[in-house]
């Protein structure tokens, strides 16, 4: 379950360069800083079923896109242009 949390009296400079991060990675504030809370506490352990559901979402995108050797060397030889 998430939680909420509210930041106060935060420095002008640090919201500032909070604001510009989120651009740079293209997320909202929010997540922003979400993301640097969980990079500085470093890799939370991860449960067999989030990476089960991490990987049928990826299925899910791949959307019946399958890739076999032929496609995977074609597409090396054409990024070595």
């Amino acid at each position: 379950m998430a939680t909420n949390i509210t930041l106060k009296r935060i420095p002008a400079d640090l919201h500032k360069d909070i604001k510009a991060s989120a651009l740079r990675h293209r997320r909202s504030i929010n997540s922003e800083i979400i993301a640097i809370l969980e990079e500085g506490l470093g890799p939370r352990r991860r449960t067999a079923e989030d990476i089960l559901a991490s990987a049928r979402a990826v299925r899910e995108k791949m959307n019946d896109i399958w890739l076999d050797d032929k496609k995977i060397d074609r597409a090396k030889r054409e990024g070595r242009r």
